[in-house]
């Protein structure tokens, strides 16, 4: 493991969002959901894709809270244009399970 400064954790912008708008993104080669993430009036909503199906269905991941970072260059992904990073972890089968907060967070929120 490559050990970092703590003015390289401080550069990355993890921020809470709330999930407004979740699809199946039909063109991506691996199963994924295209989801739409408010992060409150500063950054706005942002676009993601993410390789979350095993775990949740588009209907569930609406209104819930979940960390981005949301200061990454903009990616193209097949035809969308991914603005920030939905984070989670694998589990034990190799699905993702969001990396969330336990309780409510206001939107925009940076990760301490």
């Amino acid at each position: 493991m490559e050990l970092i400064g703590w003015d390289d954790f401080t550069r990355v912008e993890l921020r809470v969002g709330r999930i407004v708008a979740a699809e199946v993104f039909a063109q991506a080669r691996k199963p994924a959901y295209l989801l739409q993430v408010d992060f409150g009036p500063e950054i706005g909503i942002r676009k993601s894709s993410a390789q979350i199906t095993h775990h949740y269905t588009p209907q569930g991941l609406i209104g819930k809270q979940v960390v981005a970072v949301v200061n990454f260059p903009k990616k193209q992904i097949g035809p969308v244009m991914s603005e920030c990073l939905v984070t989670g972890f694998h589990d034990a089968e190799g699905g993702v399970v969001l990396c969330v907060p336990d309780q409510p967070v206001p939107l925009g929120t940076k990760l301490l």
